[in-house]
C-alpha cells in the first residue's frame, strides 16, 4: 500500500504537462516526501476547466473501519466508494516517484519507483470529496472545518513492484489520453484503467531514503 510519494518537478511543468487551465495551488515548493494527511496538489475538472489545487491526502474511513484516513482504494465495487468514482469527483494526482517498503530488518527500507531514472511526471488515478471534520496538524482546541480530501486507486502489483510489495501498486496514468479518460469518461470506461503498469514502463530508482528527487 503506497503511503509515500514524491513530486519533484516545477509548478510550471506540472501546469504544462497536465494542461491546467486554472492554478489555485499558490506557490508550490518541491515535495520530495509526501505522507498521508499532508496537503498535496491535484488536478480536477471544474466548469469545463482543469484546475490545479491543494487537497489533503486521505479519505475518511468507511463506518466501523477505524479512524485512520484511507489513502488507497482497491475495491471500487464497494457502495462506499462508488459515489466518488463519477467524473465530477475524479482527479489526477501528479507524481514523479512513489515508495513501497521492503520488509527488511531491523527496519523496513523505502524503495522508490518511477517511470525511469529521470523521474518524469505521471499521475495516480485519484478521487476526491468534500468533508467536514477535524484533520491536519494537531491543535489545542481542534474545530471541525471543511476539507477537500483525495485518495487514489490501487491494483495488483506488476513484476517490478511485486518483489518489494506483492499485494498492490498504485494505478499509474502516463499519457494525455489516459488523463483525459480518467477525468472525463463514464465510470465503467474509466475503471478499465485500474490495471498494473507494464513492467517495461517502470523502474526501481532508489532505496533507503524517505525522500526522493531528481
Amino acid at each position: 500500500m503506497c503511503n509515500l510519494y514524491s513530486l519533484a518537478r516545477s509548478q510550471d511543468e506540472i501546469r504544462r504537462t497536465f494542461a491546467v487551465d486554472r492554478d489555485e495551488a499558490g506557490n508550490l515548493p518541491p515535495l520530495p516526501g509526501i505522507f498521508p494527511d499532508q496537503m498535496a496538489p491535484v488536478v480536477h475538472a471544474a466548469d469545463g476547466e482543469r484546475v490545479l489545487t491543494m487537497m489533503r491526502w486521505g479519505f475518511p474511513p468507511p463506518p466501523k473501519v477505524g479512524t485512520q484516513p484511507v489513502t488507497n482504494v482497491r475495491n471500487v465495487a464497494s457502495p462506499y466508494w462508488r459515489p466518488w468514482l463519477k467524473p465530477a469527483h475524479r482527479c489526477l494526482v501528479p507524481v514523479t516517484s512513489f515508495s513501497e517498503y521492503a520488509d527488511t530488518k531491523p527496519r523496513k527500507t523505502p524503495v522508490w519507483f518511477a517511470l525511469d531514472e529521470n523521474r518524469p511526471l505521471f499521475a495516480f488515478a485519484g478521487i476526491w470529496r468534500p468533508w467536514t471534520g477535524v484533520r491536519g496538524p494537531k491543535r489545542d482546541e481542534p474545530v471541525p472545518e471543511e476539507h477537500r480530501l483525495f485518495s487514489f486507486l490501487t491494483t495488483e502489483a506488476n513484476g517490478v513492484v511485486r518483489p518489494v510489495h506483492p499485494k498492490a501498486m498504485p494505478v499509474l496514468l502516463t499519457s494525455a489520453e489516459e488523463w483525459r479518460t480518467w477525468l472525463e469518461a463514464p465510470t465503467d470506461e474509466a475503471l478499465q484503467l485500474q490495471r498494473p503498469l507494464p513492467d517495461e514502463m517502470i523502474a526501481e530508482v532508489a532505496r533507503g531514503s524517505r525522500q526522493d528527487g531528481v
